[in-house]
């Protein structure tokens, strides 16, 4: 048994993650200062002796003893990283500075939520870990994903400089129970309006891709990563190689959920990436990791969970 901070742990992955951790018996401490978690995510965890919730904000320093540290904190859909991007930078660098300096006093593993967003709008195509990117530094995006490379840039500093042991993953694409419905992100917009029979809202021409993978999945491969014990601190990609186009994925929404939504287009926002999908080898051999659950398996739970609370 392990003692466990996960920041963030009241959010999406968060929440999965914690129940992960405390059903094979770690000791799990969820800090979340609830700006996108929900209680409810966690609420069926209060009853565990071995699970403990903590309202604290990350750019706040925080002190305890533990031997793994998820830093997961941080706004990942585009309307709530932008709706206050200042705060969403802090929360990346000044969190991870926090959380690397607690790592180095108590000696504990960290491992990083990075994103597939580091990649900007990529040029290389599917993405590998080796290429640097594609990403404008002054957009409306920039506060999430600048926010994010500096924060693998910090920790590859704190590895180097001070030795501490490090993990960094890069999460594609990932949708389960436990999304917000309100998170601007693509599968819970296309279920919700579909659930609603309300026109199902395109942003450009629908050619752009996206590859999505299911929060389970995604899971598995945090653990396998923050456990793996042969000193690979990655940066490795976490996501489904599976890809789709926006307009495919709206069509197969639509069936799945037998609506009656139409699809309308808007204009694409600014910076969206066009393409998006990960290489997933570097996963696979180090990890023996890769996806294991089909999309319409992943996505009829997560329509059942929207169909819940809507």
């Amino acid at each position: 048994m392990k003692r466990i901070l996960v920041t963030g742990g009241a959010g999406f992955i968060g929440s999965h993650l914690c129940e992960k951790l405390v059903k094979e018996g770690n000791d799990v401490v969820c800090l979340d200062n609830f700006f996108t978690g929900s209680k409810e995510n966690i609420r069926h965890l209060l009853s565990y002796n071995n699970f403990e919730l903590v309202r604290h904000d990350i750019t706040k320093e925080y002190y305890i003893e533990v031997d793994q540290i998820y830093n997961l904190a941080c706004p990942a859909s585009p309307p709530h990283y932008q709706y206050n991007p200042i705060k969403t930078v802090k929360t990346s660098v000044l969190g991870i500075i926090n959380m690397l300096g607690l790592a180095k006093r108590c000696k504990a593993r960290i491992l990083q939520a990075s994103t597939s967003e580091v990649y900007g709008n990529p040029y290389v195509h599917p993405q590998k870990e080796t290429y640097w990117g594609n990403v404008n530094p002054i957009g409306i995006r920039s506060c999430y994903d600048e926010g994010k490379r500096v924060a693998e840039t910090l920790m590859f500093d704190y590895h180097r400089q001070n030795n501490v042991d490090i993990r960094v993953i890069r999460i594609f694409n990932t949708y389960g129970p436990n999304m917000n419905k309100e998170d601007g992100r693509v599968v819970s917009n296309f279920i919700v309006q579909a659930l609603k029979n309300e026109d199902i809202t395109i942003y450009g021409d629908g050619s752009q891709t996206r590859s999505f993978c299911y929060v389970s999945d995604l899971v598995s491969g945090m653990v396998k990563m923050m456990n793996n014990e042969n000193d690979f601190t990655g940066p490795v990609n976490l996501g489904n190689p599976s890809e789709t186009t926006i307009l495919e994925f709206a069509k197969y929404i639509i069936e799945l959920t037998n609506s009656n939504s139409k699809i309308i287009f808007m204009p694409l926002p600014s910076d969206d990436p066009l393409q998006r999908k990960p290489d997933i080898s570097l996963a696979k051999e180090k990890l023996d990791w890769e996806p294991q659950v089909h999309v319409r398996e992943g996505l009829l739970k997560t329509i059942e969970y929207f169909e819940k609370i809507i």
